[in-house]
């Protein structure tokens, strides 16, 4: 029995680091080509695209967890059942009970994974990427921004610096003409100032201190001193593709998830934001839970197929995770809208995947499972014979 574990825990094992690397290739690749604006709008090297999909990495890692878990045990014992080595061991006096210790420490091991990628590594990775892309977009601005020259770069904006050390992000003697609003135009003149980021926002800043806005509006000036005035405007005006906005919640802390008192401020002031924020928690305990669930669901399903291809396998056992997947989106977009508590919307997938996994295990046990290759292959068999006659 110990050898038996140990065969099917590294099986187990080998399958989910393969599935789990070729996955989060398919997907980093298919992101690399959604960012590629934002990847050639910065002109990032290689060093610094790799750094930013390292980042991403943990939260793509949460979703795919639960798939290659399921992958895993399924193709094992799809494997085991097309060799006829579960017949084998049955023959034995080796129950599917008895089999059922490697593949659940699997999957709990996995479902430890994904909550070690929830409660931490997802908002580090969510939260480096943004600073790093700012960090990125605030430099590149200090390099358009020529000391001298009138910069016409954004939209509806004026800028102009003396001096610009690009090293320290410092202007002297700047001056702003903004005529963004539609019914009046700004002057902005400021002896000194520098470039920043704002990171919650996604926005570039230009801090201007100790200077004077003269605002010309309706045939009228009104003017303005101030000791320090932030000119704003968002990445993708100055470089092409690169869309930051607002901290949202599957960047948030799990400290911030759980701010309630904030929570409350937002069922006020935007409350779809606040849903928003209910349903990333529930998100961050079923994703790991799902690995549990799906590990459950697979088994009985893999034993009722006998001489299935393992390329047919993959194939299935991507349409099963593709059906709990939509159920569980669907449960997450009714939290969103209100229309569904999510605490029901999200959790319902789970409950009836295993359920429907613990009564498939009963059957399989007592070999009252179908067969369903048997059944397909005995109805082209009649068939053929029909056919034939």
């Amino acid at each position: 029995m110990n050898l038996l574990q140990r065969r099917l825990f590294m099986e187990h094992i080998k399958t989910f680091v393969l599935a789990s690397s070729v996955l989060l290739l398919f997907i980093l690749l298919g992101r690399a080509l959604q960012l590629r604006e934002m990847l050639l709008g910065l002109e990032m090297g290689i060093f610094d695209t790799l750094k930013l999909f390292g980042y991403l990495s943990p939260f793509f890692m949460l979703i795919i967890c639960p798939i290659a878990c399921m992958l895993s045990v399924f193709l094992t014992f799809l494997r085991m059942t097309t060799d006829r080595e579960l017949v084998a061991l049955k023959a034995g006096g080796v129950g599917l009970y008895q089999m059922l210790p490697a593949p659940l420490l699997f999957s709990v091991l996995c479902a430890l994974l994904g909550f070690s990628i929830s409660l931490h590594w997802q908002a580090w990775g969510m939260s480096n990427f943004r600073a790093e892309v700012l960090s990125i977009a605030s430099s590149s601005a200090r390099i358009v921004v020529q000391p001298g020259v009138f910069n016409k770069d954004i939209p509806n904006m004026v800028m102009f610096a003396r001096k610009v050390d690009p090293l320290t992000a410092t202007m002297a003697e700047v001056m702003v003409e903004d005529r963004r609003a539609k019914d009046s135009r700004m002057l902005i003149l400021a002896p000194k100032g520098n470039i920043d980021a704002d990171y919650e926002n996604g926005e570039i800043l230009f801090l201007l201190k100790n200077g004077r806005s003269y605002t010309e509006k309706d045939q009228t000036m009104s003017v303005m001193g101030f000791d320090e005035y932030a000119v704003r405007f968002s990445i993708d005006t100055l470089f092409k593709g690169v869309q930051m906005g607002q901290v949202k919640p599957k960047e948030y802390s799990w400290e911030r998830l759980y701010d309630y008192e904030n929570q409350k401020a937002l069922s006020k002031t935007n409350p779809r934001m606040a849903r928003k924020i209910e349903v990333e928690r529930h998100k961050r305990f079923v994703f790991p839970l799902a690995c549990i669930v799906l590990c459950v669901f697979v088994i009985p399903i893999a034993t009722s197929f006998q001489g299935l291809k393992q390329q047919t396998g993959v194939l299935m056992a991507l349409i099963l995770f593709l059906i709990y997947y939509s159920f569980l989106m669907l449960g997450i977009s009714f939290g969103e809208s209100g229309d569904l508590s999510p605490s029901i919307g999200l959790w319902v997938p789970n409950a009836m995947f295993l359920l429907l996994g613990l009564y498939g295990m009963r059957l399989a046990d007592q070999e009252r499972m179908p067969r369903i290759t048997e059944y397909w292959n005995s109805r082209r068999w009649r068939k053929k014979k029909g056919g034939k006659a």
